[in-house]
């Protein structure tokens, strides 16, 4: 507020000056971002946002305000992307799966069963030209794409044995959006439930599903080992995040805000990533502490039962996913599945 001695100062070096005195004496309320995501508080994926946070908010000299809102706190899967599209928030970090019902269905080769053996034949992908293009084609719905974040590979749980994939037939299994996943689920006679990821512990919990798939890390933060007995290191399919904006928003920014913002999630990246290993180590950990569900790791017969029932899927989705793109990623990695 100000003082009765300064308005007689303003008053007295007339209009002319009372305008710049006013604008230096005035901080600038910083620019809030809100970022929202689905995962727990505890999850890498929040780790990783807090560091961005911190980074964002420092190289932008508190120019800046990140404002976290996880565990769906905001918006559920279904919510997030329009919310992001209309502006009621900036951030999200969303699994990749979700692109495809928004209609750009060649994320949905991220999907694919058995399409990326190990995570450096998956950074030559995310960290390359056929990445780069996958995130420019978010610009045709509003949005921009500024980086990949890993989760893992995922397993398949149920409260039954899951050795071989006939042991999934007639099971209803909970899964996100994504016609490739459904497709998947078909292939080992599973029925297919999409279902927010938030709705998962609880539809597990009564019974309206039976298993699910999902990661270590994921499994854990979410409870679901205390529902389901039994637990297959299939590692059949990979989970990742895109972190996105609003387009409008994004490139109406000050170029030099803008910068800081783009470097805070480059140098968060790699942190993001190993966070989300070391998670899945320890969460397998503990899960397998808590003697609430039995894992089983396939042996080499078994695992190529897996891959064999689970590889027609790529053929399947070709005309869905694109022929071109899924031959692409055969190339990049070096591995064409057969």
């Amino acid at each position: 507020m100000r003082s009765a001695g300064m308005a007689i100062v303003l008053a007295g070096i007339g209009l002319a000056g009372v305008w710049p005195l006013a604008a230096l004496a005035a901080d600038p309320a910083p620019l809030v971002i809100k970022f929202s995501h689905v995962a727990a508080p505890q999850s890498h994926k929040s780790r990783a946002a807090e560091h961005f946070k911190a980074l964002a908010e420092r190289y932008t000299n508190g120019r800046v305000r990140i404002e976290l809102y996880p565990n769906s706190q905001l918006y559920k899967d279904k919510e997030e992307l329009e919310a992001l599209q209309l502006g009621a928030v900036q951030m999200l970090a969303p699994s990749v799966s979700k692109f495809g019902p928004l209609g750009i269905k060649a994320f949905e080769a991220f999907d694919l069963p058995y399409i990326f053996p190990d995570y450096e034949a998956l950074e030559k992908v995310t960290h390359g030209d056929i990445g780069r293009d996958l995130l420019g084609r978010l610009e045709a719905k509003g949005l921009i794409g500024l980086a990949y974040w890993n989760n893992g590979f995922k397993i398949l749980s149920a409260n039954t044995p899951l050795r071989e994939p006939d042991d999934v037939l007639g099971l209803k299994m909970r899964i996100q959006a994504s016609k490739v996943i459904e497709a998947q689920m078909w292939a080992m006679g599973g029925v297919p439930q999409v279902m927010a990821f938030s709705e998962a512990y609880q539809a597990l919990s009564s019974g309206v599903v039976d298993g699910t798939e999902n990661t270590p890390a994921n499994m854990y933060t979410q409870k679901m080992y205390e529902v389901q007995t039994h637990a297959t290191m299939t590692n059949h399919g990979y989970l990742g995040y895109a972190v996105i904006s609003n387009h409008a928003f994004w490139t109406g920014l000050p170029p030099d805000i803008r910068a800081a913002l783009e470097r805070a999630v480059a140098e968060t990246t790699p942190v993001a990533n190993a966070y989300a290993g070391q998670e899945n180590d320890d969460a397998l950990a503990e899960m397998k502490a808590s003697g609430r569900t039995t894992f089983h790791e396939p042996t080499e017969a078994e695992r190529a039962a897996w891959i064999a029932a689970l590889l027609p899927v790529h053929d399947e989705m070709a005309g869905r996913v694109g022929r071109d793109l899924i031959d692409r990623i055969y190339a990049v990695t070096g591995r064409k599945p057969h």
